[in-house]
């Protein structure tokens, strides 16, 4: 199992990680880090560390709710596209069946 070490505001956190996540993990730690000081930026005046992380994780939980809503939009028009495509191509097959059969009609009423 992996371990990196995180620091966020000066104070470094020890994290257990599958092996091969170091990295990813490092560099969520860094954003962290830069968020937090962004929001300890504009904090006036100036809070505490756990109400700094409180703060941090509401403004990710937010990132991550526009992200997902943006996710849902785009497979929704994605959807809704193919779904209109596929009526289309049903719409074509159902006119090519109907033309063939009145082309065999046709040659059956010379007959």
């Amino acid at each position: 199992m992996g371990q990196v070490s995180i620091t966020i505001r000066g104070r470094a956190y020890q994290i257990a990680c599958d092996d091969g996540q170091e990295a990813h993990l490092a560099r969520l730690g860094r954003y962290l880090d830069e968020r937090a000081a962004q929001i300890a930026g504009t904090s006036r005046p100036a809070v505490g560390d756990q109400l700094l992380l409180v703060m941090l994780a509401l403004v990710v939980a937010d990132e991550l709710s526009d992200t997902v809503a943006e996710a849902e939009a785009t497979n929704s028009a994605a959807a809704k596209s193919a779904r209109a495509e596929a009526e289309n191509n049903a719409v074509d097959a159902i006119s090519a069946v109907a033309e063939r059969i009145e082309r065999i009609a046709a040659r059956l009423e010379g007959t």
